[in-house]
């Protein structure tokens, strides 16, 4: 708590983030800011959300292509929920919004640290948002990282596949922020859940769960894009226009807390 003003603080950069860092009530407003932005400011269509569980723990993984992601699909979510997100933005000037949101600091330093908030969100029957692909890129969702699979393994929440489209298009810098009005979309899929047979290792049941949800992931979105007819970026462009981005998932040690 700061001694002035009484209010938390989000880490710093190289402190570990604690479950009581956290405020729950955050995306109680911070969701209604998301509408704002996706039915006001731009144009979003929002498909699915009747398959986001009404109660109980909920993962929602979605794929990364533009620097808005984040808010969109925040703002997309039927329920409030906490989405891991890029330290960088939490050390920007706008950072005391992202931890009024209740968003989860994910750090270089403190990667692991920001899964078991995430894991501590969910055991109190929360929801909670990763981008598994770790960075904004083709958003194909053709490679994810564990971060995704370790919160599913651990706390057994089912795994609802998200397609944010229309942020980045074909052409556009990856940090291109699209204009007002702008026609988005976000495509909830089916929940993914992951049984798996009695005595199955951990390592079984990590791997499992990583090939369960990229093949999940990845066939939603081709699944959305078909749907939507809003294609994918065609490459990565111009990697010195990347600034802070949404919420980003640790890397594949479920440690690295690095996103682009």
């Amino acid at each position: 708590m700061s001694r002035a003003t009484g209010q938390k603080k989000a880490p710093s950069r190289g402190q570990r983030v604690r479950p009581e860092d956290i405020y729950r009530w955050g995306p109680v407003w911070a969701r209604q800011v998301g509408r704002f932005l996706n039915h006001i400011w731009w144009d979003t269509t929002v498909h699915g959300a009747e398959r986001v569980p009404a109660e109980g723990p909920v993962i929602i993984a979605s794929n990364h292509v533009g620097i808005v992601d984040g808010p969109v699909v925040f703002g997309a979510v039927p329920r409030g929920s906490h989405f891991l997100v890029k330290q960088e933005f939490f050390d920007s000037r706008i950072g005391f919004l992202m931890t009024w949101a209740g968003q989860i600091p994910v750090d270089r330093a403190s990667g692991r640290a920001a899964l078991a908030v995430g894991k501590s969100m969910l055991e109190e029957g929360r929801v909670v948002g990763i981008f598994p692909e770790g960075t904004r890129g083709t958003g194909d969702a053709s490679s994810v990282r564990a971060g995704v699979a370790w919160l599913a393994v651990n706390t057994g929440a089912p795994v609802v596949p998200a397609a944010c489209l229309g942020t980045r298009l074909p052409g556009d810098r990856r940090g291109h922020v699209p204009g007002p009005r702008s026609k988005l979309h976000v495509v909830f899929g089916d929940p993914l859940t992951l049984d798996m047979p009695e005595g199955t290792s951990r390592r079984d049941r990590m791997n499992g769960a990583m090939d369960r949800i990229g093949a999940g992931l990845a066939a939603h979105v081709r699944d959305a894009v078909a749907l939507t007819g809003v294609p994918l970026p065609a490459s990565e462009a111009d990697p010195l226009t990347d600034g802070p981005t949404g919420p980003d998932a640790p890397g594949r040690d479920a440690g690295d807390g690095k996103g682009e």
